[in-house]
């Protein structure tokens, strides 16, 4: 007699709504797909994610701000905790936040946290583009991520500003009079440009509303949109990787999502939410209180902004102050060259940079392995130059502190930073070039000699000669299989060639001869370098 079935045992409710959502998206095969996806083994690779998990502390502390925080300017008679600045008239903006820091429990432990995620927001993105630039990982067909990242950086400058000048307090509205002077030295357009966004004359009392806006929702909106594009991309697109073997343009060599990367990348969000709290808890940051509430015809001595801005502080100092008179309009080339063109052209140059290179790059495919640096000195040395200027810039806006600690004459000091923002920046280029092609250099005898062991040993003719061992198989690889490409031939020219055709193509292969032209030459024999080329493709994990 047949046995009946054993009744079906009711599936949980969760797996009940799983198969229903799969059933109407395809879930399962997206996880599928997400738990395979491999990420490369390698520091470097995690400064994005240092900027996104900053990110994540600054919203979680941002939540929690905004139940306090009134961005109103509307004036009342301060009666807080704080009682040096009792019976001072202040904005309600500048009283909510003291409230904030000596009223609301934990506020001011969340105000430090929140300003201290931002700085390190903006610098892992940086940091990030950098690293992208310096190993190559624009190039096509990753130039819209990179347009994507340039964007982010931006949005994440003008996200400090806009939170930094909320409190209305005496620094912040120096930083807010000094962007309202930028905003006039434009030609014709500044005067309305200023009323537009102040609502009138300077300080008005719509600016701080507006700004709270654009911080809380405008801002961090978009930042949300380019931060989901930016990991589809890399989905998409998969992620660029060192050379080495078994690793292709058609895969990628890491460690699976699930579980090794997953429980990495957890532990280094909790690690950045630990440091983030203990400079919170520790390093007084904007302390706002000592400042007192903005006055117009008040500016406190050593004002800077934050870093990231601190570039535009340092060219407005160093900038003389020259005006010229043009059909009725008097243009003050200070600040407009240095708070206008300045950061225009250095976005404009990120923007377009990986375009230039493609230009100039014979056989201008698609690139997934990242070069390392010493193999592009040119690029390499761009980088470092920029840097320099940068920092160069960096102290220029802090001349008076400088002047002032070290008993320099201020305009013996600032004639000096001027000087540097020429010189220093091409010494950085040179030197950093020649350490690269020294670099370059020094790689090759080690794998045509070996690399010394630091001992030695006797010959049978009685000398003494230094051991070597073969370079490990890694390294070796990597140097054997690096890209150098050679520079663009100058083509001959056509006698029906038209003048502005030829004077493109000259340009083209000048810059090609400059970027490419010097290089240590090649390290090791062609054949040596087609057999490493052509060796197993085995990997530990891939997609």
């Amino acid at each position: 007699m047949e046995q009946p079935a054993p009744p079906m045992r009711p599936r949980p409710p969760g797996e009940r709504l799983a198969d229903w959502a799969d059933g109407r998206l395809p879930l399962y095969e997206a996880a599928r797909s997400a738990l395979r996806k491999a990420f490369p083994n390698h520091w470097s690779f995690l400064l994005g994610e240092l900027a996104l998990y900053s990110f994540a502390v600054l919203v979680l502390t941002g939540v929690f701000l905004t139940f306090f925080f009134d961005p109103s300017m509307e004036q009342s008679v301060y009666e807080g905790s704080y009682r040096p600045l009792q019976g001072v008239p202040v904005s309600q903006a500048y009283a909510t936040t003291l409230e904030l820091s000596f009223d609301v429990r934990g506020g001011l432990l969340a105000r430090q946290i929140h300003h201290w995620a931002a700085l390190l927001f903006v610098a892992s993105i940086a940091a990030h583009l950098l690293r992208v630039f310096a190993t190559g990982a624009f190039r096509r067909p990753r130039e819209l991520n990179w347009a994507v990242g340039v964007t982010m950086l931006l949005l994440a400058m003008v996200e400090g500003f806009a939170g930094y000048s909320l409190p209305d307090d005496l620094l912040s509205g120096t930083g807010l009079r000094t962007a309202q002077g930028i905003m006039l030295s434009v030609p014709i357009v500044g005067t309305y440009a200023s009323f537009l966004v102040f609502g009138g004359q300077f300080p008005g009392e719509d600016i701080v509303p507006r700004l709270y806006t654009a911080h809380i929702l405008l801002v961090p909106a978009l930042l949300v949109a380019l931060v989901a594009v930016h990991v589809a991309l890399i989905v998409y697109l998969k992620h660029t990787q060192w050379a080495g073997r078994g690793r292709t343009a058609r895969n990628v060599v890491g460690e699976p999502v699930l579980p090794r990367y997953l429980a990495k990348s957890g532990g280094l969000f909790f690690l950045v939410f630990a440091v983030l709290a203990v400079l919170g808890a520790i390093a007084q940051i904007n302390p706002v209180w000592v400042y007192g509430p903005y006055r117009a015809d008040q500016v406190s001595t050593g004002s800077q902004p934050d870093w990231y801005v601190g570039f535009l502080e340092g060219a407005l100092r160093l900038m003389p102050g020259v005006e010229t008179r043009l059909w009725g309009h008097t243009v003050s080339w200070n600040p407009l060259l240095p708070g206008v063109v300045l950061p225009g052209l250095l976005f404009l140059m990120l923007y377009a940079y990986p375009f230039f290179e493609r230009w100039i790059t014979v056989g201008a495919g698609e690139r997934h392995l990242c070069d390392r640096p010493r193999d592009r000195p040119v690029r390499t040395g761009l980088c470092a130059g920029a840097v320099t200027a940068y920092g160069v810039l960096l102290l220029a806006g802090a001349q008076d502190v400088l002047a002032f600690v070290f008993d320099v004459p201020v305009h013996a000091l600032t004639w000096g930073l001027r000087a540097g923002l020429v010189a220093l920046p091409l010494l950085a280029f040179w030197v950093t070039r020649r350490v690269c092609l020294g670099l370059q250099e020094r790689e090759g005898r080690r794998l045509v000699q070996g690399e010394g062991t630091g001992g030695v040993r006797q010959s049978a003719d009685g000398g003494y000669h230094p051991e070597h061992r073969s370079v490990p198989p890694e390294r070796r690889y990597a140097a054997l299989v690096r890209e150098l490409p050679a520079p663009l031939a100058a083509p001959d020219p056509l006698p029906d060639q038209r003048a502005r055709h030829r004077w493109t193509r000259r340009l083209r292969t000048g810059l090609s001869t400059w970027y490419y032209g010097d290089r240590a030459g090649r390290i090791a024999p062609q054949e040596e370098r087609e057999r490493a080329l052509a060796g197993p493709t085995r990997h530990d994990g891939h997609e």
